[in-house]
């Protein structure tokens, strides 16, 4: 929208429409009193249309009968003709003053608070320690001191570098980076060995610091030392000074083969839900973290029930959730019974936790190269045997003593 039409818009204006003989001396008589006109149409020659300010239309009747013609209003628009339409609706102009009053109050108010630029601390503690220093919903937000709630909320939170409190209207936007952590420094004045954590056949081996213990193609047991932390220290040539031996930290890569076997479990019967139909429905509603329930504190008078929880939070377009929730708490009474479970389905689910677990075990530099099941049904239990072929990394650092 043009600058015009919006200043045009506010101080409001009517379209009027003269008729008579010499429709063209009334713009005479307008233009020399100072009447602002625009938007002059000639639909013939005894007529002429135009708008004239909200302002200026007082008047035109007189310099109208001047000039022998007549005058007849044919629209109005505008802030002006807007607000005059409710001048005898009392209620309605003290309510649009009160609303207008509430939005200039409540946009003082912070209402939502967001976090943005964290990834590994979690928003909620940000906006635990935030609350301790004064931000919270329903604050006022030009009473709070936010260089200083920074600092402290930053002396608390270890793991945060940097933050600010964006304050815009009922949102408070903070913004935080978090700190680099150094990076773990090897300690090379703790002397040790590195041992096998698990039977297998080594494959190769890499040797950065002390002595190899045993060769490629070694079966190892766990436990069994594969870099001993020591160094041969050969005497001069032609002297009879005998062989020593330095301590140092045992450091290298070690791979191999490894065959693990991983065991699960599960009852063949299990207990079943039945609902008897049994429930109760509780409502209630939170306000600025404020929970007010519709329900008595009375016992819940059966044994078994489940509690299903819906909550509808109150959201506002481009802002987001405001702290209003209406909540619904649903109990359903149950029984149980026992009843057989599908062998198979069992065994299947089993299956995929036992590859879950390996894969844990052998982490990202270790690869499974083959694996096979198998199952065993014994006093109403379903077990499942794992055993996998696989290439990891087999040693561990293990300190000296």
């Amino acid at each position: 929208m043009a600058v015009s039409q919006m200043v045009n818009l506010l101080r409001g204006s009517v379209k009027l429409e003269v008729v008579g003989a010499f429709p063209e001396r009334f713009l005479n008589l307008c233009a020399q009193r100072g009447v602002a006109f625009w938007g002059v149409e000639q639909p013939d020659s005894r007529t002429l249309r135009l708008t004239v300010a909200w302002t200026d239309r007082k008047g035109l009747e007189e310099l109208a009968e001047r000039t022998g013609c007549t005058i007849r209003q044919r629209g109005k628009k505008g802030m002006p003709p807007f607000l005059l339409g409710f001048k005898k609706r009392y209620a309605f102009l003290t309510g649009l003053a009160l609303a207008l009053a509430a939005v200039c109050v409540l946009s003082r108010f912070v209402l939502v608070i967001e976090v943005e630029g964290n990834e590994s601390v979690p928003s909620q503690i940000i906006l635990s320690e935030l609350r301790r220093q004064g931000l919270r919903p329903g604050v006022y937000g030009p009473s709070l001191p936010v260089r200083e709630m920074t600092n402290e909320a930053l002396i608390r939170l270890e793991d945060l570098s940097w933050m600010t409190v964006n304050l815009h209207g009922i949102r408070a936007q903070v913004v935080v980076r978090e700190r680099i952590k150094k990076p773990e420094l090897l300690d090379k004045k703790t002397l040790g060995d590195i041992v096998a954590k698990a039977p297998g056949l080594v494959e190769r081996m890499e040797v950065w610091s002390g002595d190899p213990a045993v060769a490629k193609g070694s079966i190892v047991m766990p436990g069994e030392t594969l870099i001993r932390g020591s160094v041969q220290i050969d005497p001069p040539q032609y002297s009879e000074l005998p062989i020593e031996w330095m301590a140092v930290r045992a450091m290298g890569k070690v791979e191999g083969r490894t065959w693990r076997t991983i065991e699960a479990s599960i009852p063949l019967t299990a207990a079943v839900k039945t609902y008897d139909g049994e429930k109760t429905t509780r409502w209630w509603l939170s306000i600025l973290g404020r929970r007010v329930n519709f329900f008595q504190n009375s016992g819940i008078s059966y044994g078994r029930y489940d509690k299903i929880s819906n909550v509808w939070e109150l959201t506002l377009p481009g802002v987001g959730a405001l702290p209003a929730a209406l909540g619904r708490e649903t109990l359903r009474s149950y029984e149980t019974q026992s009843v057989t479970i599908d062998a198979v389905a069992a065994q299947a689910m089993l299956e995929v936790q036992l590859l879950q677990r390996l894969h844990a075990l052998l982490g990202e530099s270790g690869e499974e190269l083959s694996h096979s099941f198998s199952a065993q049904e014994r006093d109403g239990l379903l077990t499942v045997t794992l055993t996998a072929e696989c290439r990891e990394e087999l040693g561990r650092f293990v300190p000296a003593s």
